[in-house]
């Protein structure tokens, strides 16, 4: 009879692909920059010379400054397999998504590429009881959901007076690589936030579709932006010592009222002090209790000033913009702990800006607000329907929180 065993083929395996490159061709050198790594070190102990080094950071200045590589961050050297095991491409990433190629085989050549990105839209709720951190962390979501949502809300809601029982719902889109890595979240695209019984919507929406300019807008389609932030240092990192307050008494001055015309806000030593609003430098200097202080002129009605701090950033006559960071947070002056004194003129008198009407940013344009209140319905149905969590073991008395 004749032999009907089937022939033995051989199953060859399918090659390993990453970054557009076929890995089995390659020794691969996966590692991590670390402290006293630069790009020459590292392109260096893969058997670069010098000249080449600096004729690859020359000619991919324009993709990549390699001055800006991070201790910390990963990276992926594909070295030949003969004899000389030479460096011939360097892969940089950036983050989960986003890395550098450079390939200098023969000639260089640098590009910035990005990983296919899956989204995801998620809804959540919670119920503050004793910190927007802390509600966040119960529902086991990203913290960046409580750093944009302050960011969002900067404006018109006070954080360093949350109420136990105030309470949001929010909605935004989770990013994914490979369907399963987790990437971080998307942006917040509609929140509805309560506090203190009160209600703030906020949607997010393109106001400029050239240079992509997206802003956030209640149902009335009125911008929640202000000209001036409620707080000069990012609500995460502080908390409020002492309030302005004309009649305050200080018993190491044996009780005697002496007027505090500022706002204290304590932080680390080195916290980033930022502009509350759109200005120009009027002083930065170092003088007497004040320390290394910074003053800022924002309009004909508005200055600011900022005192205290460990080290200032910005020069007189110089523009600074909402957010800038102009100095840190130090002990120069009179003070008995790190903060930054925060000061507020209006007219030339300091005043509380806590207690002031202060000016709204530009309103959408008249030929956006029908677009916006269109596009805003589906999404306000969606919040709307979202239950809130139910509001437990809260005590009678309901005090101010530290966010």
């Amino acid at each position: 009879m004749p032999d009907l065993a089937m022939p033995i083929v051989e199953q060859k395996s399918e090659p390993k692909l990453m970054f557009g490159y076929n890995l089995d061709e390659y020794d691969v050198v996966n590692d991590t920059v670390k402290s006293g790594d630069s790009f020459g070190k590292i392109l260096l102990d893969s058997h670069v010379d010098y000249p080449r080094i600096d004729q690859i950071a020359t000619q991919i200045k324009d993709s990549f400054d390699v001055r800006r590589i991070n201790i910390g961050k990963p990276y992926t050297i594909l070295k030949s397999k003969d004899s000389l095991n030479k460096a011939q491409v360097f892969i940089y990433q950036k983050n989960k998504i986003e890395h550098l190629v450079v390939d200098f085989k023969d000639s260089i050549l640098a590009s910035n590429k990005r990983k296919p990105v899956k989204i995801v839209p998620k809804i959540a709720s919670g119920v503050i009881l004793s910190s927007l951190s802390q509600a966040i962390d119960d529902q086991g979501l990203d913290y960046a959901i409580a750093n944009d949502m302050s960011d969002i809300y900067a404006w018109t809601i006070d954080f360093f007076r949350l109420q136990k029982g105030d309470r949001f719902k929010v909605f935004y889109n989770e990013r994914y690589i490979d369907d399963t890595i987790y990437a971080g979240i998307e942006g917040i695209k509609a929140a509805h936030f309560e506090h203190n019984k009160e209600s703030f919507y906020s949607f997010e929406f393109e106001t400029d579709s050239v240079n992509m300019i997206r802003d956030y807008f209640d149902e009335n389609a009125k911008n929640l932006r202000r000209a001036f932030l409620k707080a000069p240092l990012r609500f995460k990192s502080v908390r409020i010592t002492s309030r302005y307050n004309l009649r305050r008494r200080i018993a190491l001055y044996g009780n005697k009222i002496r007027p505090h015309r500022g706002t204290d806000f304590a932080a680390p030593i080195g916290t980033p002090i930022i502009s509350t609003a759109n200005g120009t430098v009027l002083e930065s200097a170092r003088r007497g209790g004040n320390g290394n202080y910074v003053k800022v002129k924002h309009n004909g009605t508005y200055t600011t000033q900022y005192l205290h701090m460990k080290k200032r950033k910005v020069k007189v006559g110089e523009y600074v913009k909402q957010g800038d960071v102009i100095g840190w947070v130090g002990m120069t002056g009179n003070t008995s702990g790190p903060h930054v004194c925060y000061r507020f003129w209006k007219n030339g008198v300091q005043v509380d800006p806590f207690k002031q009407k202060l000016p709204e940013a530009e309103p959408i344009k008249l030929e956006l607000k029908e677009k916006y209140l269109e596009y805003i319905k589906p999404l306000k149905a969606k919040l709307d329907s979202i239950p809130f969590q139910e509001v437990k073991d809260i005590d009678a008395n309901n005090g101010e929180l530290d966010i």
